[in-house]
């Protein structure tokens, strides 16, 4: 998933980021509100972390313009005010979920997992299709009962794939959502991901086919 942090404790920012990443995640920090919103504009994010008090203004009122233009991106406020009031005004204002701090990084990842649940419609994260069965969540893929490790972006990939098959995906629109806005990515990199995946799927009824100059699709030939 690729995920934006708008905090500006940057101590508590950098372990955020460190165990998201470490996740699995790909991780864009913005310290103000000024830089979420250029994020915001030319990033497409799976969720939002919303800090509310901030060196250049409030967060509400980011999360109230950020509605306005964008009314699916899960948005998970992140607060030191504990009073109710607060937190339903939050809320009213377009917020999924909140979490007041200080947290524990475990409830936070419990309350992403549960927010994008919820925004993808399933119940469930384990998914079994075309000979094989995979679970995002806990990183397994299985192809014909055979259990195969993937790294990270491998995963990634595989999940962005897996949730809209038939959908065509540039070679930018890849690089997009499985790499940070400062990481430097190689001319290659996204074939070489789509080639590792592609040979991880050889026993299955999935294939990755390119479609010359528009991108890569997920197929099921069963």
């Amino acid at each position: 998933m690729k995920f934006l942090l708008v905090e500006d404790n940057l101590d508590l920012a950098n372990a955020m980021c460190a165990r998201m990443r470490l996740d699995g995640h790909v991780v864009d920090h913005a310290e103000k509100l000024d830089d979420a919103t250029a994020y915001a504009e030319i990033e497409e994010y799976d969720l939002i972390l919303l800090d509310i008090m901030l060196p250049d203004g409030d967060g509400r009122d980011f999360l109230q313009r950020h509605r306005a233009r964008d009314p699916d991106t899960p948005v998970i406020v992140l607060t030191a005010r504990s009073q109710v009031s607060d937190r339903i005004g939050s809320l009213d204002l377009g917020a999924d979920d909140y979490v007041t701090k200080p947290f524990d990084h475990a409830e936070l990842e419990a309350r992403c997992r549960a927010v994008l649940r919820r925004k993808s419609g399933i119940a469930k994260s384990r998914i079994e299709v075309g000979g094989i069965v995979f679970d995002p969540v806990a990183g397994h893929l299985s192809v014909r009962g055979e259990t195969i490790s993937l790294r990270n972006r491998e995963l990634r990939m595989m999940e962005l794939f897996i949730n809209a098959p038939g959908q065509v995906f540039s070679k930018q629109k890849l690089a997009d959502r499985l790499f940070s806005y400062d990481d430097n990515i190689s001319d290659n990199a996204i074939e070489v991901y789509v080639g590792r995946l592609r040979k991880h799927l050889e026993k299955s009824e999935l294939k990755i086919t390119t479609l010359r100059g528009l991108g890569y699709r997920l197929d099921h030939d069963g």
